[in-house]
This record gives C-alpha cells, structure tokens and sequence, in this order.
C-alpha cells in the first residue's frame, strides 16, 4: 500500500511540473520587468507608405467648392469611374502599376513610396492654380490584414486607422487560444516586389522595438497551434469514432434479439 502511495505521490509531482512549465509559455512579454511606472521613446514608428494596388478617398474643400467637387465624388469612383454598380464596386482613386494616381484638375501624379500626409501636401500645393485655398484630406480605405491560425475568430480585418500593431491586430482576432504557439508567429509581408517573412516571439518585450510591430497594408499573421492542439483534436475524434461503433454494436445486438425474439 505504502508503495502505491508513493508512485501516487511521485506521479502527481511529474504532473505539476509539466503544468508549471507549460503555464511558462503563455503569457506575453515575460521579460518586461515594469516598476510602477516606465516609459521609453517610440523608435520604431512610420508611417505607411503607399504602394500600387492601395485605393485612396480624397477629400478636398475650397472657397469654390463646385470646382473641388470633382474629387469629393472619389468615395464613389474608381480611376475616374462613377459607375457603381454590384458587377463594379467603386471605393476610391486606386494606385496603378507604376505608381500613379490618375486625378481630375492635376492629371498624373506619382505617389508610391510617399504618406498620406505627403500625398495630401503635394496635392494641395498642385490643386492651387484650379482652386483657392483648398485643404486637401487622405486616407487609405483597401487597409486590411489578415490573423490566421489558433485565434479565437481568424479573419480579414479591413482596418480604419492609418496605423495597426501587433497587440491591436490580435486583440481584433479575439486573442491567442491557449494552445497557440507564442514564439513563433508569423508575419508575412508583400512590399516592393518582395514577399519578407519574419517570427515574431510574444514572450519577449522587444518585440515593442521591432520594424515588424506596427502592421503594414495585406500582412499576414498566422499562428500556428502546438501539438496539444492536436491531441486534443485527435482524441474527440477517437472519442466520437468509438460512441459511434458502440452505438452500432448495440443497434446490431439489439436487432438480433429482436429478430431472435420473434423468431
């Protein structure tokens, strides 16, 4: 008896220690010691830079706001096209292949790799000889990213801000599931031509300071469950395989009976 007691014993102190060490890997930012209060300077903020593809709502007033009528309409247009049907949605002013944006009044006007803010001066300084004093406002309305993986609601989130980081995009997805993996998220980004991907560690602080922290236009973030995701997956399945063949063997010995029975 007092042997049993003792594998008991020594069983239920394997079982902590595993539940200790697997607690260890679900917070975030474990190495963020903060005292009552800290600050640091923001380094790693930009803002987005406008690539072909993104679609822009345009927004100007003046003095004469007939004439900046022409581009308060681009909510409602695309590439000039105020058709908006359900076979040709229309949303913005859309940036072409080499980085263009075609608008009334200015014609042409390059703006890959330029912000919203410098989109918006650029813009104001050009509409100058078409209007008087016009006050030009941006914003890029395609803004979206996608949260895959072990989230509470995986999907794509069309953003309404100019900027979104990490945290925020997984606070939209309904927060990591216990069993996601937190130090190897990924982030897949298309920019310049380029498909980058990088890992990002929620267990670590530095995190804060990375180039990858605040989300760019069509990331990706995909988490990837661990192993006790499976298991848990596996046995349900094994479960539900096993209540459905017992159900089956008795509906099969109950029929025999029955059929015995009237025999």
């Amino acid at each position: 008896m007092l042997k049993n007691l003792k594998y008991l014993l020594l069983f239920y102190l394997i079982s902590l220690n595993f539940s200790c060490s697997e607690y260890k890997n679900i917070p975030y930012y474990q190495d963020l010691n903060v005292p009552n209060y800290y600050e640091e300077n923001i380094n790693n903020y930009s803002q987005l830079k406008i690539q072909p593809g993104d679609i822009l709502a345009i927004n100007v007033s003046s003095v004469n706001p007939e004439a900046a009528s022409v581009f308060n309409t681009s909510i409602n247009r695309v590439n000039g096209s105020t058709e908006n049907t359900p076979n040709n949605p229309v949303y913005g002013f859309k940036v072409n292949a080499d980085g263009d944006l075609q608008l009334p009044l200015v014609g042409d006007m390059k703006v890959i790799g330029l912000t919203i803010d410098d989109i918006s001066k650029q813009l104001t300084a050009n509409l100058l000889p078409y209007l008087k004093s016009p006050i030009v406002n941006v914003r890029i309305v395609n803004f979206k990213i996608s949260v895959l993986g072990d989230v509470l609601r995986p999907d794509v989130y069309t953003i309404t801000n100019d900027h979104i980081n990490v945290n925020e995009a997984l606070g939209l997805a309904g927060d990591l599931n216990i069993t996601a993996k937190r130090k190897n998220v990924l982030l897949v980004r298309e920019i310049n031509g380029k498909r980058e991907y990088f890992v990002i560690d929620l267990t670590k602080k530095e995190l804060f300071n990375s180039p990858y922290y605040y989300l760019k236009n069509n990331d990706i973030l995909y988490i990837q469950p661990d192993k006790t995701k499976y298991g848990t997956v596996e046995r349900s399945s094994k479960s539900i395989g096993l209540i459905l063949t017992g159900l089956s063997v008795i509906a099969i010995v109950v029929s025999a009976i029955l059929v015995q029975h009237h025999l």
